[in-house]
């Protein structure tokens, strides 16, 4: 196969992929983004966008665009069954974007890669990275038809299995949670508020029911043991076990579900050579907060600003090291929050559910609480100019 260049490869054309190749190529950056599927994504799967994701989105020009197709939330409310236990509003908060949006994963997606293609750049696909290889100098990226590319950087944005994190000799340190994790996509008759997020706890696993574009409901929840294609009758009998009784859900179609399985994991460096990682190779952790995707598009644009700082103004290769500086121990904090909500929302010894549901009502009335919890949902917390660091 013919040999090509790059100034980044780039393994994987998901959120991060594309965020990251979106603002390389905006910067003039020569980049080849691989991607071994033969098209786009099509499933809704992750469906959050936060505020301080729509905020970096906002510099490449999209964040109205996905704003506008999406559903605006501003609130989160934790429950159980008919009882609000803690609700956390938004609208306070110091950005232009105070609420989480709703929106499906592959209609963020193609937003991105719109954008993306207006400056000139694309995905290739069914172009699946096989072999690694650094020096010095470089980077030779060998795909699987035997094509191999040459460029200063590689970036693996490929995912929870990512072949540029195995190459790399980057360890995946954590565990799978023992319970196992529905997604779907639902109409339903819903008689509660359609600008909130609902996490509900049960003692059999937490639920989150999330409202979508044109009428629809994303659920998540926990089983022991989930089907491996939730039906209709499987997701009537999650809402009648976890959801509202006085005013109980009616599930009226199925319109897209999956099960999976969910881990918590933290790469042990996002740096090895000329090879760095961002998005679900990097980490991965519960869905309970919706923060998954929205950390890796924000890992995406932040390497993105160094990469070209060295590629395109000169910047010294060593301040590369910066961004697992700055990006991991946002992962880190993610990953504990995230599995602290799962932990908390599938209690099952009475007296500690009595004691979680007894401290969350105290603890919600105290303002710096609510906005903590705010700051921390919306990842806004982590913005560097908030924080300080």
């Amino acid at each position: 196969m013919t040999n090509s260049t790059a100034d980044v490869v780039i393994a994987g054309a998901g959120p991060a992929g594309l965020t990251l190749a979106a603002a390389l190529t905006a910067r003039g950056v020569r980049v080849l983004l691989a991607d071994k599927q033969a098209g786009p994504a099509t499933t809704s799967r992750a469906a959050v966008i936060h505020a301080r994701t729509l905020e970096v989105l906002d510099g490449l020009g999209v964040a109205g665009e996905l704003v506008d197709q999406g559903v605006v939330v501003p609130r989160f409310t934790v429950r159980d069954r008919d009882r609000a236990l803690l609700s956390i509003d938004f609208a306070g908060l110091p950005t232009a974007y105070p609420f989480t949006l709703m929106l499906p994963q592959d209609r963020t997606e193609a937003v991105l890669a719109g954008r993306l293609a207006a400056l000139g750049g694309e995905v290739r696909r069914s172009c699946e990275l096989a072999e690694v290889e650094q020096d010095p100098d470089g980077v030779t990226a060998t795909m699987a038809s035997g094509e191999t590319v040459r460029a200063a950087y590689l970036v693996g944005a490929d995912g929870m299995h990512s072949r540029v994190r195995e190459a790399a000799g980057i360890g995946f340190a954590g565990s799978a949670y023992a319970e196992s994790f529905v997604l779907a996509d639902v109409r339903m008759d819903w008689q509660l508020p359609r600008d909130e997020v609902m996490l509900y706890f049960a003692p059999a696993g937490l639920a989150v029911i999330a409202p979508l574009p044109g009428g629809r409901h994303r659920i998540v929840a926990t089983f022991d043991q989930a089907p491996e294609h939730p039906s209709l009758a499987d997701v009537q009998a999650l809402m009648d076990a976890r959801g509202p009784r006085r005013q109980p859900a009616r599930v009226r179609e199925v319109v897209w579900s999956s099960r999976f399985r969910v881990h918590h994991r933290l790469a042990d460096h996002y740096r090895a050579g000329r090879v760095f990682l961002a998005g679900d190779a990097a980490h991965v952790h519960s869905p309970a907060g919706g923060q998954g995707m929205n950390t890796g598009i924000q890992d995406a644009v932040a390497l993105g600003a160094r990469l070209a700082a060295v590629l395109r103004d000169g910047a010294d290769g060593a301040s590369l090291d910066a961004y697992e500086a700055q990006r991991r121990p946002v992962a880190a904090g993610v990953v504990a929050l995230t599995d602290r909500m799962t932990r908390l929302a599938t209690l099952r010894r009475r007296p500690l559910v009595a004691a979680r549901n007894t401290l969350l009502p105290v603890a919600g009335r105290l303002p710096f609480v609510r906005h903590g919890l705010a700051m921390n949902l919306s990842e806004l917390a982590t913005d560097p100019a908030r924080s300080g660091k």
